[in-house]
């Protein structure tokens, strides 16, 4: 099995709701959309047992303590949201982030943020 590598790899892994989603946020800055872009990442990489929680999740819903995510899966999400937008997260802001909606706010941030194309 070959892991998706470039962008538009990553985002062909995604569901298609997702994929469409992240068309929308590209065409117009949706931020529902980038949410929705967002928890589909999260749902491709938290484990296995906890997948019935992100549909029950809240904006205050801890990624560690809440959901289940290990550090491995957070690296991925960071890998995978790093290469997806064009963003860069490092160790020091990565720690910061405990809940949904911060890891929501912290890549609109990174974003908005970005060098404009």
């Amino acid at each position: 099995m070959t892991l998706p590598t470039s962008p538009e790899q990553k985002l062909r892994s995604l569901p298609a709701p997702a994929r469409a989603a992240y068309q929308r946020f590209k065409d117009n800055g949706d931020p529902a959309a980038l949410d929705e872009v967002i928890m589909a990442i999260l749902a491709d990489f938290i484990p296995r047992a906890q997948a019935g929680l992100l549909a029950t999740a809240t904006g205050e819903s801890r990624l560690i303590e809440d959901l289940g995510f290990d550090s491995l899966a957070i690296t991925e999400v960071v890998f995978f949201t790093e290469d997806l937008f064009g963003i860069s997260i490092g160790n020091q802001e990565l720690v910061q982030i405990r809940t949904l909606d911060e890891l929501r706010q912290f890549v609109r941030k990174k974003i908005s943020e970005r060098p404009a194309a």
